[in-house]
């Protein structure tokens, strides 16, 4: 016969209760306190405990641990561990007196925010340069065929400038096959591989699947298409060991705009748009009678 299952509890004092009672007598037998009373004027005195609460300081409390492994975790004295997993996951395990407990974390507050980015730590790559790659890939494009290139950029540690450097390529319309030899590179001593341009030619500037295949190195990867227009299609993104985030190309390149006479601005007359003019009493008196007229005919 179905039926609704009823746990009882037993009345019992919490274990917050019991630690406070605990605390009291411990204070109520004190040599101290047996002194007080013998000194004090009040016969028959009350030992109150007031417990407080304190907050703790950001962080990881001492009886949760960070591990790096879950074995390190089960060899560790605290409660509750958190574990990173290589599913991308982090899993927390509780242990107690029933049993070892484990279950994926979410919002995990012990850890710090992170997010995926780029911080620059070269100069962003010149218009020049910019300029020179955009002519070289626009002339793959000439005699009714299209083609793409590469170009690859280095950063020359000793005289703190960026260097193109256009490899032994094989290429067709949608694709780039380098050919490389251990002669035919730059001297990895001063020379540091910072990023990759290839061409889309006339088709959008948009990372393919063979892109992802082939742009695994951590560096910088921009790729240009759109190349018949004036103004070709530019994107750009980086891949932390095979891990791509997008970028905004300006992060990385100059951008069009130079200086110019300052004179220009005085020139100028910025005109902002009028305010439309507040109703006059006359409107308002009007718009409050109205009003009253339909608020009474409902």
């Amino acid at each position: 016969m179905a039926g609704t299952v009823r746990r009882c509890y037993e009345d019992r004092p919490r274990a917050q209760d019991r630690h406070d009672a605990a605390i009291k007598t411990e204070i109520e037998k004190s040599k101290a306190f047996l002194d007080s009373l013998k000194k004090g004027k009040v016969k028959d005195p009350e030992c109150v405990v007031k417990p407080q609460i304190r907050m703790q300081k950001k962080g990881v409390a001492d009886y949760k641990g960070v591990f790096p492994t879950l074995e390190a975790a089960r060899a560790s004295n605290k409660v509750i561990c958190l574990i990173p997993s290589r599913d991308g996951q982090t899993y927390e395990m509780r242990r107690s007196e029933l049993s070892e407990f484990i279950a994926p974390k979410h919002k995990i507050t012990e850890f710090s925010e992170v997010r995926a980015g780029f911080r620059l730590a070269l100069p962003r790559i010149p218009q020049e340069l910019l300029r020179s790659i955009i002519g070289f890939f626009r002339s793959q494009m000439e005699a009714g065929a299209e083609f793409e290139a590469l170009v690859r950029i280095y950063w020359d540690r000793k005289e703190q400038k960026f260097i193109p450097f256009v490899p032994k390529q094989c290429v067709t319309k949608d694709s780039v096959t380098v050919r490389l030899t251990d002669e035919d590179l730059p001297d990895e001593q001063r020379y540091l591989y910072y990023a990759d341009f290839h061409s889309h030619n006339s088709m959008k500037a948009v990372f393919s699947a063979i892109d992802d295949q082939d742009e695994r190195g951590t560096r910088l990867y921009l790729v240009i298409g759109r190349l018949e227009r004036f103004f070709p299609e530019i994107s750009a993104r980086i891949s932390c060991g095979g891990s791509f985030v997008p970028i905004e190309p300006g992060l990385v390149l100059e951008g069009l705009d130079s200086g110019f006479p300052a004179e220009w601005s005085g020139k100028v007359v910025h005109q902002l748009p009028e305010l439309p003019e507040p109703p006059s009493a006359h409107f308002a008196g009007v718009r409050s009678f109205l009003g009253g007229l339909l608020g009474g005919a409902e």
